[in-house]
């Protein structure tokens, strides 16, 4: 059997029973690394299970696939993944994998980031489609995601930025030259994503856009480390998180929609400037 077994956002006691119990027992455990991380290593993991982890990087997941799934029809294959194994398409394209070579496979579930940002107090189900915000280079500087945290803010809804990991990625010029040397790892900032969310509506004022998806003064919330003891959750104007600090990696935002009153007494327990939810359009006008 193959086994997908979500870790959860925290530390290695996150996983389930049903998990641990799985992992123990199963030939080989891999450690899937690049679209998400724990808080600890892998070697915390295998203190914590008593065994070898195997890490998973892109390039073995995308590529050498077969390496992870074979034998997986004669003995037990543990693929971890931190928060819910359905938490990234790559995964789906593992499960596709698996059921063409006749492997059947289990899927053990766990918290998320899609669920746990729950803890600012924003209402799960008022949340519209999530979208992710990439690095940007002098020469790329990608703004799709736009069109869609328009369409939720239209219809009053919260938007879930998630914010780009850069894991074991190679340069341009190593990537030509066929040579396996990697840049370091880098995790974009609430700060950082917030500076690129400024630039685009610059960039539509400046086409004449008059109906913008957002302003400077658009309620945001910025999440540090989600489900670990020293989580950090702040909600301000979205200029203001352009310039503030959540500390060490992993970061996400938020950009609200239309605030419910009890979304909007929870988020005045994390903001920093008083009276910046006060002209969040309340979800009575607008039913």
């Amino acid at each position: 059997m193959l086994y997908f077994i979500g870790l959860g956002l925290g530390d290695p006691k996150d996983i389930t029973v049903k998990g641990l119990e799985i992992v123990k027992k199963a030939k080989r455990v891999y450690l899937e690394s690049y679209t998400s991380i724990l808080t600890v290593g892998k070697e915390k993991l295998e203190e914590f299970y008593g065994r070898e982890v195997i890490v998973a990087d892109r390039e073995m997941v995308e590529q050498d696939s077969d390496s992870i799934l074979q034998g997986g029809g004669e003995e037990d294959i543990a693929f971890l993944v931190v928060g819910d194994p359905f938490g990234a398409t790559t995964h789906t394209d593992m499960i596709l994998r698996a059921f063409q070579k006749n492997i059947p496979y289990k899927v053990v579930h766990n918290a998320s980031i899609m669920n746990a940002v729950g803890c600012c107090g924003l209402q799960l189900y008022r949340f519209g489609e999530t979208v992710s915000i990439v690095f940007w280079t002098e020469e790329w500087k990608p703004d799709s995601f736009y069109d869609k945290i328009s369409m939720n803010r239209n219809n009053g809804l919260h938007t879930l930025c998630l914010l780009d990991i850069k894991v074991k990625e190679q340069s341009i010029e190593n990537l030509i030259k066929g040579k396996k040397i990697y840049e370091p790892p880098r995790f974009m900032t609430v700060s950082c994503a917030a500076q690129q969310l400024l630039e685009i509506i610059e960039k539509k004022r400046g086409q004449g856009d008059e109906r913008l998806a957002y302003t400077e003064d658009t309620v945001c919330v910025g999440l540090r480390k989600v489900g670990s003891d020293d989580q950090k959750i702040i909600a301000a104007p979205l200029r203001r998180m352009a310039t503030v600090d959540l500390g060490e990696p992993l970061h996400s935002l938020i950009i609200c929609g239309d605030l419910h009153p009890v979304e909007k007494e929870m988020l005045e327990m994390f903001v920093e400037e008083k009276g910046c939810l006060d002209a969040c359009i309340p979800v009575e006008s607008t039913v």
